[in-house]
């Protein structure tokens, strides 16, 4: 391949992280496809403390496995940020720092907030169905209001939808400019309006935002593997 001209990948160390953070993104891709199929396997969880304690009973082997796979892809971001960094650092760097922090955002507020308290459910469920009074009981659901009402509220999915797919906005446009093909760019941009409107409301666009941002992370780490040789 021959040398962008924006582009110092000269440098071992360079070419090492961009062929770490092509296997990252490789890695979340199989991470996503993971999360999926367990997701689809028990369904949604329902609104309400009470009635995410009674769901939970049963599937918290599931659960505990989607919540690892959700932290583990959401980490495996830190080499994805950092490679795309040096990779179009030259082309626009205030706008890929403003991008990866969002991505340092996306990892530290989805996992401080809505994996905690998917964990914290999944725990009092399981406390829940083994409890012997009424009292008790209620104790456990009153807990479970609480963290059940901070995954219902909208900023749930500002933390795990909207500051991600800001981030994806700002690479894919920074990346029309070279490095990566048009394609992956363009991808960037549509994962990042389709974020913005799943946190607007738009319930397809829930959907929609998923399965781009799958197939973008595969294309960024093609992009990266290349870069690396």
């Amino acid at each position: 391949m021959s040398e962008h001209p924006i582009l110092d990948s000269s440098d071992a160390g360079t070419k090492g992280l961009f062929r770490v953070g092509g296997i990252a993104s490789f890695a979340i891709a199989a991470g996503y496809i993971g999360i999926i199929a367990l997701y689809a396997s028990v369904g949604p969880a329902p609104a309400g403390g009470l009635a995410k304690l009674d769901y939970f009973v049963g599937k918290t082997g599931v659960w505990w496995a989607i919540v690892g796979l959700s932290v583990l892809t959401d980490f495996l971001y830190v080499p994805v940020a950092l490679a795309l960094f040096f990779a179009l650092r030259k082309i626009n760097q205030a706008a890929m720092l403003a991008g990866i922090s969002f991505v340092g955002l996306f990892i530290a507020l989805e996992n401080a907030v809505n994996w905690t308290a998917y964990g914290a459910l999944i725990v009092l469920s399981g406390s829940y169905s083994a409890a012997t009074s009424n009292a008790e009981k209620t104790i456990l659901a009153a807990a479970a209001t609480y963290a059940a009402a901070v995954l219902d509220s909208p900023l749930a999915a500002v933390w795990a939808i909207g500051t991600l797919s800001f981030a994806l906005f700002v690479i894919g446009a920074v990346m029309l400019r070279g490095v990566f093909n048009k394609a992956t760019a363009y991808l960037g941009i549509l994962t990042g309006l389709l974020g913005l409107a799943a946190v607007a409301g738009v319930d397809i666009a829930v959907i929609l935002n998923a399965t781009a941002a799958l197939v973008w992370i595969l294309l960024v780490g093609y992009g990266l593997s290349r870069l690396a040789r």
